[in-house]
């Protein structure tokens, strides 16, 4: 086995270069080390870990069944079911769900990859299609460069907020649930739609995440947390330690411009995850299309610099146009509906088929799964809905 590679030599050199450990990063070598272990690939993550402080939850059907081997090997927990609660109803649906945890990502990076090949702790400060600078001097040269170093400038976009607090609560006695609240609004409504994320990863185990639609990304820890601690009591359950807490922010688009956003982080490098604009409009969420392009990059033939950047940037912008139907829900979010109203629309949007609502996760929406959503009497005035829209 190779010994960690010297990162202060002046000059390294490898067939791929992967910018940014997260998530898109992560898979991308992982598919990479699977299909293609003849390359020399080189991951690239400026944090003293990989995949960061998360948990990534997906359902069955956003990820295909031919990719399903990229992130079986990472899943810590799986339920059959969950359930959502409204104000006006509650509804179990049979999809299974899954979750990451990102000391697990960490954990299991390091088993399948060769120390050789990780690289932490060094932060890259430029990039082109063969080339790589890090911040204490040493270059890379590579056949084909992909960054998938997070978001790039949002101020090329429109959109809301998706954000949140989330806690591992451990309790003194089994909290009773068997499956996955994935939207629990009955809660009071502020700051936009809220609703309350719970994860029963063992009996006396539950991840709550306080979870808000907001016009801001501001983040008020101390309430938040405090927040969590009142729904617990209010649940009955008993806390004697909180043992990880996660926050974030993640832009739900409505509208923006694509060439602006693609060009805020270079433009003629690969990207990806969020760096590429690979996240749905309405949920933020990355990880289907993480997973479908990491599975694509390890079957390319070609991984020059040039041919990733071109197949990056088209998938990229076919997504972009693809995703044009979530983004005008998000606007229609955020736009006709007030604030406190908001849950309305998610709670409408629950009583829709299961097929249908697994779709629309997974960013696979029907011609008829699109007219089923937006037939019938919109959960807002009708006015506000076209003026939405229309704004």
């Amino acid at each position: 086995m190779k010994s960690p590679r010297n990162i202060s030599s002046k000059t390294l050199k490898c067939d791929v270069a992967i910018l940014g450990g997260g998530l898109a990063g992560g898979l991308i070598a992982l598919a990479l080390r699977r299909k293609r272990p003849e390359l020399d690939v080189l991951l690239i993550e400026e944090s003293a870990t990989l995949g960061g402080n998360h948990i990534w939850s997906f359902f069955g059907p956003d990820v295909a069944g031919e990719h399903r081997w990229l992130v079986a090997p990472l899943v810590c927990h799986g339920w059959r079911g969950y359930d959502v609660k409204f104000p006006g109803h509650e509804r179990g649906l049979e999809e299974s769900y899954y979750s990451i945890l990102s000391d697990r990502f960490d954990a299991y990076l390091r088993e399948a990859i060769p120390a050789h090949n990780i690289v932490t702790g060094v932060r890259a400060l430029a990039a082109s299609q063969t080339n790589v600078v890090l911040e204490n001097g040493a270059r890379i040269e590579a056949g084909g460069v992909i960054d998938a170093r997070g978001g790039g400038n949002v101020r090329h976009l429109r959109c809301g907020w998706q954000k949140f607090m989330g806690q591992m609560l451990h309790l003194s006695e089994p909290h009773g649930l068997t499956r996955p609240i994935v939207m629990d609004a009955t809660v009071e409504q502020m700051d936009g739609y809220r609703f309350v994320y719970c994860l029963p990863v063992s009996p006396m185990e539950i991840f709550v995440e306080d979870t808000y639609y907001s016009d801001t990304s501001d983040l008020d820890t101390q309430a938040l947390s405090a927040r969590i601690s009142a729904y617990a009591d209010a649940k009955g359950w008993q806390v004697d330690r909180v043992s990880r807490t996660e926050t974030g922010a993640l832009p739900v688009v409505y509208g923006g411009d694509f060439g602006g956003y693609w060009q805020s982080t270079g433009g003629d490098v690969a990207k990806a995850g969020t760096r590429a604009a690979l996240f749905h409009g309405l949920t933020g969420y990355s990880l289907p299309d993480a997973v479908r392009l990491a599975a694509h990059i390890a079957d390319m033939p070609d991984l020059s610099g040039a041919a990733l950047a071109e197949m990056s940037r088209k998938t990229s912008l076919d997504h972009w146009q693809a995703d044009g139907f979530y983004r005008m829900l998000t606007k229609m979010l955020f736009k006709a509906a007030g604030p406190d109203e908001r849950y309305r629309v998610l709670e409408r949007f629950y009583t829709l088929p299961d097929g249908l609502i697994a779709r629309f996760y997974a960013g696979k929406s029907t011609l008829m799964d699109k007219m089923r959503v937006l037939a019938g009497r919109p959960p807002v005035p009708i006015w506000r809905a076209i003026r939405g829209l229309f704004s």
